[in-house]
This record gives C-alpha cells, sequence and structure tokens, in this order.
C-alpha cells in the first residue's frame, strides 16, 4: 500500500461509525480468520476497533503484494 493509499485508508476509517467498521472488518477477503463474536465488537472502544481494523486492512494489503 503507497503511502498515499494509507493515507485515504485511515482518513476514511476515522470517519466509519461503529456498524461500518464492523461491516468493513467482516468483508475483508483475506486469507486469516477475523474471529471475533458481536458482542465483542460491540463491546470495545471504537479506538481499538478503528485499530483493529487498521490492522486487518494492512495485513490483508501485504499478503495480496
Amino acid at each position: 500500500m503507497s503511502p498515499k493509499q494509507l493515507d485515504k485508508f485511515t482518513t476514511r476509517l476515522v470517519e466509519l461509525t461503529r456498524p461500518e467498521l464492523i461491516e468493513t472488518l467482516r468483508n475483508f477477503e483475506c486469507a486469516f480468520s477475523i474471529d471475533f463474536s458481536d458482542d465483542q465488537l460491540h463491546s470495545m472502544s471504537i479506538e481499538r476497533l478503528r485499530h483493529i481494523v487498521l490492522a486487518a486492512g494492512l495485513h490483508a494489503q501485504n499478503l495480496q503484494n
């Protein structure tokens, strides 16, 4: 992911609501399992959820390259 793409991705994450973040996390196409229950995703802070979505997105992108 280029620096410009990373900036765009992180800017987008900041604007997403909790339901949008959860949907983004659930819809990643990646070679690894993302195993969080709905209860876990709804109980964690939105900052932590953003961090997880960012990490999963970066990891998924690295696997594609």
